[in-house]
This record gives C-alpha cells, sequence and structure tokens, in this order.
C-alpha cells in the first residue's frame, strides 16, 4: 500500500452510532454504526444503492436520519462543526457563470473564513492545481478535469480537518487522476482525516489506510486494510517447476490449475492448506516458483457482497 502518513493514526474524529434512514418501504440505512480514525484515509465503499451517499448526506446535515446519532470529535455535529468539515458531492456543483477566483472566495467564506483570507487562500489554491491563469474565467469555460479541480480546491482551500470525497475520480483522465492523488496524500499529511467513497477500487486500495464494506445499508467488514487482506483467505498460487513440466493432478487443496505465463494457476479450495500443497509439489520435482497471491480489494469486495446477498436469499426462501 503505497499511503504513508507522517503522523500515527489516532482516536475517532467521526462516529456514527446505529444509523437509520427510510424513504418509504425503502432502508436505505439500518442501524449503521462507524468509527473513523483521526490521520486516516478511510474507503468508504459499497455498490450501487448501498447507503454510502445517504450516510454521507446524513454526516452532512443534508439529510435528516430517522434514528441515530452522529459525532465529531466527541460532540453532536453544528454549524461551528460543519465549518470544520469539506465534502466534494458526487453530483459536482459550481455556479457556472462565476469566475474561478469568486467561486472559491464565496465557498471558503461560507465555511466562515473571512474575505481577505479567502482571496489569499483561493489564489494559493488555483496556482496548486495550476489554474492561476484562468482565475478570471467563468466556471462554463473550464473543461470537465478543471472544473473537477476548482471544486477539489474549494474543498481543501480552508483547512478543514475532515473531508469527504464521494466519488472523486470520476470522469477524469489519468493524469488529473495522479494531481487529485498527490493532493489527497499532502492534505492527509498535513493532519486531514479523509473518507473516500469510491467505486474505483483499485485507487481505494493505493490510497487507504481502512476501509468500511457497505450493502444493503449495513457494515458488512471494515477495518485496516493490511489486516482485512491478511485476514481475507489465499484463494490461488502460483508455481512452476525448474524443467516446465505440468502440473499433477490430484493436488490437495487445488480446485483446478490454469497456464498462466509461463507458470501455473492453482485455483484454492476455501480453507485449503497452501504448506501442504507446497510440500506436494516438492515431491514431484523442483520448484522454480511458488506464490501465494492474496485477493484484491476488489476480489474482496465481490466475495464479500456475494456472500451477504446469498445469506439474504436463503434467509428469504426460509421465510417464504
Amino acid at each position: 500500500m503505497s499511503h504513508d502518513p507522517t503522523g500515527p493514526v489516532g482516536e475517532a474524529v467521526l462516529e456514527i452510532r446505529g444509523l437509520c434512514k427510510s424513504y418509504g418501504k425503502v432502508h436505505a440505512v439500518k442501524n449503521l454504526s462507524l468509527s473513523i480514525p483521526q490521520g486516516a484515509i478511510h474507503g468508504f465503499l459499497g455498490p450501487n444503492g448501498a447507503g454510502k451517499t445517504t450516510t454521507i448526506r446524513s454526516i452532512m446535515n443534508i439529510v435528516v436520519p430517522d434514528g441515530g446519532e452522529i459525532l465529531f470529535g466527541g460532540h453532536p455535529l453544528d454549524r461551528q462543526r460543519l465549518d470544520r468539515i469539506g465534502y466534494l458531492p458526487e453530483e459536482r456543483g459550481l455556479y457556472r457563470k462565476m469566475t474561478c477566483l469568486d467561486q472559491l472566495v464565496f465557498l471558503a467564506e461560507l465555511k466562515s473564513v473571512p474575505r481577505s483570507e479567502a482571496r489569499h487562500k483561493a489564489e494559493a489554491w488555483l496556482e496548486r492545481v495550476g489554474l492561476s491563469d484562468w482565475a478570471g474565467r467563468k466556471i462554463d469555460a473550464l473543461s470537465k478535469g478543471m472544473q473537477q479541480k476548482v471544486q477539489l480546491a474549494s474543498v481543501f482551500q480552508f483547512d478543514p480537518e475532515l473531508v469527504i470525497l464521494d466519488e472523486p475520480f470520476s470522469g477524469l483522465d489519468p493524469l488529473n487522476v495522479e494531481v487529485l492523488r498527490d493532493i489527497i496524500r499532502e492534505e492527509n499529511r498535513r493532519g486531514c482525516t479523509i473518507i473516500f467513497s469510491t467505486h474505483m477500487l483499485p485507487e481505494a486500495e493505493k490510497l487507504c489506510d481502512s476501509i468500511c464494506l457497505i450493502e444493503g445499508g449495513e457494515v458488512i467488514l471494515e477495518g485496516d486494510l493490511a489486516k482485512v487482506k491478511r485476514d481475507f483467505p489465499l484463494d490461488s498460487v502460483k508455481a512452476a517447476f525448474v524443467d516446465g513440466r505440468d502440473m499433477p493432478s490430484g493436488l490437495p487443496g487445488v480446485l483446478r490449475t490454469e497456464r498462466n505465463e509461463g507458470a501455473w494457476s492453482l485455483i484454492l479450495s476455501e480453507g485449503a492448506d497452501h504448506q501442504k500443497l507446497l510440500d506436494g509439489l516438492r515431491e514431484e520435482g523442483a520448484l522454480s516458483l511458488f506464490s501465494a497471491h492474496r485477493p484484491s480489494l476488489d476480489e474482496i469486495f465481490i466475495s464479500a457482497v456475494r456472500k451477504r446477498r446469498g445469506a439474504a436469499f436463503a434467509t428469504q426462501e426460509v421465510a417464504s
């Protein structure tokens, strides 16, 4: 994992306790509890309709939950505390007829930054995202990627303690993704805690210290990302013999074998003992490769969601 914050991850900066929200008969969030460590980059993950956006809007006081509580620094959220939180919504919202500079100054003032200071911060951030020459141009003259940079600058320019990014990489080209990734890391090193909600799981894997996976409005997997990956069962190994021979059949714990780039991928059954497999292969001949593969965040995500949906379907079958 490439993220390397300079400071330690500390106590919870944000706590969600028993959050519930329904829209008619649809339960968007069901008794959701979550703790975000101070100084972390926390991945808030889940498929479409999982309840991520409803939870985020509840944090930002855009949606009023039906039950539960949300604490920031151990205290209920109020206007003053909301001024210490930055938010990049999935649906971008810039005033298209305002200039870039005026837009940033206006948004900083909404966060209680004095106008003179807001202008200074806005100019500094436009330089930081490479848009100084566009300060006097209106938003609707900018490309989508440039508008995204302005919106990102608006989120970080008032030095927030916590930032919530909802699908921040949506629609960006690879170069601008890299710019955004660098800013996220730099601001995290400054001390900003970041909640990172995305469907782009490879990006989450690169950036996040910890993750929370929700499905059907409920938490189904959470914790330190490295530990989550360590605790998830090995699903395959790569192996090859020195003399290039084929893999034998009937290896312990192996469901199937696949030829893969000059080696063999051995797909394992759940709970397979890879040490026994290694011993079995050594009995067949000298090995030039034996490499255990832990699942990617993508694979963990898919497996956890499928497992949860399968359990929910089985429960429905029993009830019917």
